[in-house]
């Protein structure tokens, strides 16, 4: 299974002490190396950031479609985003770990198979690795500044059971 990530979902779930439900659910995550760079670059103190350095389940690749890259560039995407849609593509993967909203939409519109954090959280507390899914969204909130509207959040809520 080839799962690719951008870098909010590594962040967000590092600041909140549950990275480790990404290898649970996936096994292995990819990251382009824009990603490892937007993790690993000026700020080491970044969350997540000594984890995609350490961790064995934790794999960079390279993107060979650079115009690809550079269209969506163009779309007014970040690199990391740009560059986890195109590895997406390249390597046929089967989920695509995104949270922004226009790299969701470029992603969708070109066919990708993509959730976000909280889709990640929604299926951890389907297969029982988390008790509750609110009191980590509550902590995203509280602690790691996540933005997720008050209809989302009930919408996930009443998803889960919580």
């Amino acid at each position: 299974m080839i799962i690719i990530s951008d870098t909010s979902v590594i962040t967000n779930l590092a600041a909140i002490g549950q990275l480790d439900l990404l290898q649970k659910l996936y096994n292995k995550i990819l990251i382009p190396q824009a990603v490892y760079q937007e993790l690993t670059g000026i700020d080491i103190t970044i969350p997540g950031s000594l984890e995609v350095q350490s961790l064995n389940w934790f794999e960079v690749d390279q993107v060979k479609n650079q115009g690809l890259v550079k269209t969506l560039l163009d779309k007014q995407l970040d690199i990391g985003e740009c560059e986890a849609i195109t590895l997406a593509i390249e390597l046929n993967a089967e989920l695509l770990l995104i949270d922004e909203r226009r790299g969701r939409a470029e992603a969708t519109r070109l066919g990708l198979r993509i959730t976000g954090l909280l889709g990640v959280l929604v299926e951890a507390k389907q297969k029982g690795f988390i008790l509750s899914v609110k009191l980590l969204i509550d902590n995203l909130i509280n602690s790691a500044q996540f933005r997720v509207a008050d209809d989302l959040y009930q919408k996930i809520l009443n998803i889960v059971g919580d």
